[in-house]
């Protein structure tokens, strides 16, 4: 993609006064001498001029670049490719654009698709998503990250952005059967085809993701296990009477974790005291534990040390929390709080967030954007905004889909999913969230909700049962939910990907023999003079035909 620059162009006062931006315009003479003293100091003062303007990076200014100072003898000849601009530039620039943008860039010239293919921004716009995959081993080769090494982020971005839309098609459902009472909490641990359920039964159960088989289950633990956490290395679960019962994942076992609790692996299992009441939630990042309780609590923890370090308070019973760097977002009563953690500090408020108790919290990835679901059946959604002074959490849309209460609430993107009556609400928010950073920044996001909050319908409704359902995780292409008739449910998309795969693939098939039958037809119609030729031959030498009459007689007629 080239640039030319006319004698008439003007240059930019912005690239004039950026040193770091060069652009340089190329003097050639032609064969012929001045004749006159006039052309040559015309031609004097343009030389001047133009060392003047090479301090600053140009040989010619915008003035400059004009008929009266430029003399007939002198032709301004430059071509510049966006490929001369330094790199840090087109890096600033295609940070600029979001994931549809870039992608319309990158379809515009080969050279434009090489370097908006490989940009860095494809795995910025991934990680911002999703994060990075925590066991790449692990997973499916065909979500395009167990094989990240042999493909760009840009094909892996598109294949998880694909992959998220089979949450609109055909799905078949599995129940799975082994809890005696009802199911208060369930997690889904993808990178290891791993769920964990627990409830009113005391036991923690493990099972298979993929065939939907029981794998193990813990011992009593002597109360309801109302909150359950996990990654590959630590398993948690909280239960009513105050404690949090920890397992480390064990080397060499092919489920992580030892829920018997055989006797040579007794020093895999911690049980944590420090709540005065029900532990109702737990969540965990690197180096923390989080647990918040009805003692109106959410407890900090080391999770090296297994020691308490920071005590936040609030002012009734805590019902849900999800951390997200240096702060945790935490719902209390009809409250929902956002703390730093580092600090202890209360960071923002949003008071009355529902019509009595706010029971589910969930959380976007990058922490900008949180969910709440409450006991008046309506979910909200909120943008925290960081300005240089103070942080707000600004209402943007509200969606009404269930009649009860919503007591859970999962978030992957673009996918909200709530859990209520009976009933699962799945919402795509990807219009609602703000996937590029333009130089505005939260201004603009200021000024579009200084309006009237946007009331959305959900996308898709799963229902169909008759009891509460209380927890809910959605992951690799399945949503798990548990619930008061004591089974939990899978829902699994794995047959939409595969019919959207191969719709894909003959859709294709198609496209390309389209493609191949108007060659084919071109290619006819301009070697289709020879015979245009005949038909006007034909026309002209007409032949005359005979033909016999009722009565025998020939007559004559032209064809």
């Amino acid at each position: 993609m080239a640039f030319e620059f006319p004698q008439s162009t003007k240059v930019s006062h912005n690239l004039v006064e950026n040193p770091s931006i060069h652009i340089d315009i190329d003097i050639v003479k032609s064969n012929q001498e001045p004749n006159s003293k006039l052309e040559s100091i015309k031609r004097d003062n343009f030389k001047g001029k133009s060392k003047l303007s090479s301090k600053k990076g140009i040989k010619a200014s915008a003035t400059d670049l004009n008929q009266s100072s430029v003399p007939g003898d002198v032709v301004i000849a430059s071509r510049r490719s966006i490929t001369d601009l330094p790199p840090v530039l087109i890096s600033e620039i295609l940070n600029c654009l979001d994931p549809k943008d870039l992608g319309i860039v990158s379809c515009v010239s080969t050279i434009l698709h090489s370097l908006a293919s490989e940009h860095h921004a494809w795995k910025q716009f991934y990680c911002d998503r999703w994060g990075l995959p925590t066991a790449p081993a692990a997973l499916d080769p065909g979500d395009g990250v167990a094989d990240s090494d042999e493909k760009s982020w840009k094909e892996i971005f598109v294949e998880r952005e694909f992959r998220s839309k089979t949450f609109m098609g055909r799905y078949s459902m599995e129940v799975l059967y082994g809890h005696t009472e009802a199911v208060r909490t369930v997690f889904l641990l993808a990178s290891a085809k791993l769920l964990f359920t627990s409830g009113y039964d005391t036991v923690v159960r493990m099972w298979n993701m993929e065939d939907g088989l029981s794998i193990a289950s813990s011992k009593p633990l002597g109360c309801t296990i109302r909150a359950v956490a996990a990654d590959t290395r630590l398993l948690v679960a909280g239960g009513t009477d105050g404690f949090i019962h920890c397992w480390r994942a064990v080397e060499g076992m092919p489920h992580l974790f030892d829920l018997r609790g055989s006797p040579q692996n007794q020093n895999t299992e911690v049980r944590l005291w420090g709540h005065d009441g029900p532990v109702t939630s737990l969540a965990f990042d690197l180096t923390r534990i989080y647990s918040g309780s009805w003692d109106t609590t959410v407890r900090v923890w080391d999770r090296h040390s297994m020691k308490c370090m920071v005590v936040l308070r609030h002012s009734d019973w805590v019902w849900g929390l999800v951390p997200h760097d240096t702060t945790v977002a935490s719902t209390s009563g009809s409250d929902v709080y956002v703390w730093d953690t580092n600090s202890g500090s209360l960071v923002t408020i949003v008071q009355n967030a529902h019509v009595g108790n706010t029971y589910a919290l969930a959380r976007s990835l990058t922490g900008d954007f949180v969910f709440t679901g409450g006991e008046d059946g309506s979910i909200h959604m909120y943008e925290i905004v960081h300005d240089s002074y103070v942080t707000e959490a600004l209402h943007v849309a509200t969606w009404d889909p269930h009649s009860g209460p919503v007591y859970s609430l999962a978030f992957e993107f673009p996918w909200l999913v709530s859990s209520s009556d009976g009933k699962l609400a799945l919402i795509d928010v990807r219009k609602l969230l703000r996937t590029s950073k333009r130089s505005l920044g939260k201004r603009a996001t200021k000024a579009k909700h200084s309006g009237e909050v946007n009331v959305e319908p959900p996308q898709r409704m799963l229902h169909g049962f008759k009891s509460n359902l209380y927890s809910v995780d959605i992951g690799a292409d399945r949503i798990v939910c548990g619930g008061e008739e004591g089974v939990v449910r899978i829902w699994n998309f794995t047959e939409a990907l595969e019919t959207e795969r191969r719709v894909r693939a003959l859709r294709g098939l198609r496209l390309e023999n389209r493609m191949r039958r108007r060659k084919l037809q071109t290619d006819y119609n301009s070697k289709g003079g020879r015979s245009d030729q005949c038909s006007v031959v034909a026309k002209k030498n007409s032949v005359t035909c005979i033909w016999p009459s009722k009565r025998g007689m020939s007559g004559k007629t032209k064809a």
